[in-house]
This record gives C-alpha cells, sequence and structure tokens, in this order.
C-alpha cells in the first residue's frame, strides 16, 4: 500500500517488485554484540547491595548523633579540663591521670557498687511483678483485662518528669499524702517526717518510681507471650495432674525462656542509665548519698566543672555495661544453639 499526501492509503500495484526476506541471523553473542539493557542501557545495581542502601541513611544518622559524641568523649577522658582551661579554651592532655584518680578513688566504687545494687533490685522487682500481672491479665475476662491494660498503658505513658513531681509530693515532709496515711493509721513520729533523709531511704523511693514505670512494659509483652501458649498444652498438663506452679515452670516458663532473656536485657539497660528519676528526685543527695553512676558522671562535669574526670567516668560505665551484658549475650547465644 501507498499513502498519498492527503493521508489516504491506496493498494500498491500488482506487478510491484517484491523484496525478498532472507533469514534471520541470531544477534552474535559477544559481549560487543549484547542488546541493550532495558531503561534506556542503564545498568542496574546488583541486587545485593539493595539492602546496604536502605539501611545507609539509618547507619549515617546513628553514627552521626551516636559515635561521633562517643569519640569525642573518649578523646576528653584524656584531657585535663576544668572550669579554667574550659574557658580560655586550653585542651592539655592527662594521659590516663583521669582514669587512675577514679580506680584508686573509694567514692567512685562507693558509687560503682550503689549502681549495680540498684539495677539489681529494680531488675528483680520489675520481672516478678510484671510476669505476675501479665499471667493475671491472662486469667482476666475481657472488660477486666481491658480496664487493668489501659492502667497500664497510662502509667507507662506517663512523663518522667512528671512521675517524678507526683511521687515527691506523695512524700512531701509538710503536706505529703504518705504521712498523711501513716498519722490516721495510728503510726507515731510522722508528723513533718523527711523520707529523704538518708540515700537508701530516697533510692528506695526511687525503685519505686523505677518499678511503678517499668512493670506495664513487662506486663503487656508477658501477656502477648502467654496467648502464643496453646490451650491444649494447659489441658495435657491437667491430665497429667499438674498444678499451676509446675505448669508454669515446666510448661509455660520453657517456652517464653527467650521473652525472659530479652525483657531483662532490656531492663536491666534501662534501669543501670536511670538519670533522670534519681536526679529529679532529690539530685543525688543528701550529701551525694543517692548517686548512681551517671548522676555521678553530671555532677562531676556540670556542677564540679571537672569535665575531663566526668569524661572517664562515662566511658568506664559503658566499658562496665559492656562487660555485663557480654555475660547475657553468651546465655542468649547458647539458647539460640540449644534450640
Amino acid at each position: 500500500m501507498t499513502v498519498h499526501s492527503q493521508g489516504a492509503a491506496s493498494p500498491a500495484p500488482a506487478d510491484a517488485p517484491q523484496k525478498s526476506v532472507g533469514p534471520i541471523e541470531p544477534p552474535p553473542t559477544g559481549a560487543k554484540g549484547a542488546s541493550p539493557s532495558p531503561r534506556g542501557g542503564r545498568k542496574s545495581l546488583p541486587s545485593g547491595w539493595l539492602p546496604y542502601l536502605l539501611v545507609a541513611p539509618a547507619v549515617i544518622g546513628m553514627a552521626g548523633l551516636l559515635l561521633y559524641p562517643l569519640i569525642k568523649n573518649v578523646i576528653l577522658s584524656f584531657q585535663d579540663i576544668n572550669k579554667v582551661e574550659f574557658i580560655q579554651r586550653k585542651y592539655p592532655l592527662a594521659g590516663f591521670d583521669n582514669y587512675t584518680q577514679l580506680l584508686t578513688d573509694s567514692q567512685f566504687w562507693t558509687v560503682v557498687v550503689r549502681s549495680f545494687a540498684f539495677t539489681a533490685a529494680n531488675v528483680v522487682l520489675i520481672m516478678v511483678l510484671g510476669g505476675l500481672i501479665g499471667i493475671l491479665l491472662n486469667r482476666l475476662g475481657k472488660w477486666m483485662r481491658l480496664v487493668l491494660s489501659i492502667g497500664l498503658v497510662l502509667a507507662w505513658a506517663m512523663p518522667v518528669v512528671a512521675s517524678v513531681t507526683i511521687f515527691r509530693w506523695l512524700f512531701d515532709e509538710q503536706f505529703g499524702v504518705v504521712n498523711w496515711v501513716m498519722r490516721t493509721l495510728g503510726f507515731s513520729g510522722y508528723e513533718q517526717h523527711n523520707w529523704f533523709e538518708s540515700g537508701i531511704a530516697t533510692l528506695t523511693i526511687v525503685t519505686v518510681l523505677v518499678v511503678w514505670g517499668s512493670i506495664p512494659f513487662v506486663a503487656l509483652n508477658m501477656y502477648a507471650a502467654l496467648t502464643t501458649v496453646g490451650g491444649e498444652l494447659y489441658e495435657a498438663a491437667r491430665m497429667d495432674g499438674a498444678n499451676g506452679w509446675q505448669t508454669f515452670w515446666q510448661i509455660v516458663f520453657p517456652i517464653l525462656k527467650p521473652f525472659f532473656l530479652v525483657t531483662t536485657f532490656l531492663e536491666v539497660i534501662w534501669v543501670f542509665k536511670a538519670f533522670t528519676q534519681v536526679y529529679a528526685m532529690n539530685f543525688g543527695g543528701p550529701d551525694r548519698a543517692s548517686e548512681i553512676l551517671p548522676v555521678f558522671a553530671y555532677i562531676e562535669g556540670q556542677s564540679q566543672s571537672h569535665y575531663g574526670l566526668a569524661a572517664a567516668i562515662s566511658v568506664l560505665t559503658i566499658v562496665m555495661l559492656i562487660i555485663v551484658m557480654s555475660f547475657y549475650f553468651r546465655l542468649i547465644l547458647k539458647e539460640e544453639k540449644e534450640q
């Protein structure tokens, strides 16, 4: 067919010569004769690089927010910077003097022991009480479970500073509710009783606050984990004559052991670095008797202007936490190999 300028198509003459079509030869298989890749010849990235490219922005952001300050803090721990040096912008090197001073200081080791005791007491109470409330959630009916879950979420969502303010009011020596309750119950000696007169008393109140704010996380996760345990296992245990205690330790606990390991690991980290609760409650007092390592580092740096020494405290704190967590990681890895 031929096309005229007006766009109409007309049939080609019958005697028009026809071009013979020869056999189609396949394209050469070499690199030069390869067919162009799709999308205009652009080469696509290897599929193995895609996960790294997706994770790269998060890694870069974390490096900028965490890795760089950590490196600067380590460098600062080897410098002798106090208030005068800070104002004059002088950064003299101190070598290991800051670490030597800390490791030979009895006050530092007192704070270390206090920090580990505080962490251990809190984690044990959080895991035990949170686990029991999680079991209670699993046993309650629909509406009571909903009411208790809402109460737990509200306690968990409470800002830390607001919680500390409420607890300071509850234990206030003049207008505190706790003193009023003790007097109402007939106990003597609670007229303007100072609940923050010693470091142990202060840390006890802080422990109540930390446990109260941390139980919801463990309880709700415990309830979620219990829903994965099949009802036929409970039925089989009852048929074998096992009581509730035996059912939990011989059936439920082995199934939920990974949950307990991971949750305990997280609670150790969160409690060990609890700064706001301790400092806002009584500023590490009285007489610095309720300081734990994060508060000790802050007071040495901001109140005492011993910036190099405070940096060394924070570095030692991280090292101690890594050592403790290494044993815990080994336990988790051993548990995974056994499974």
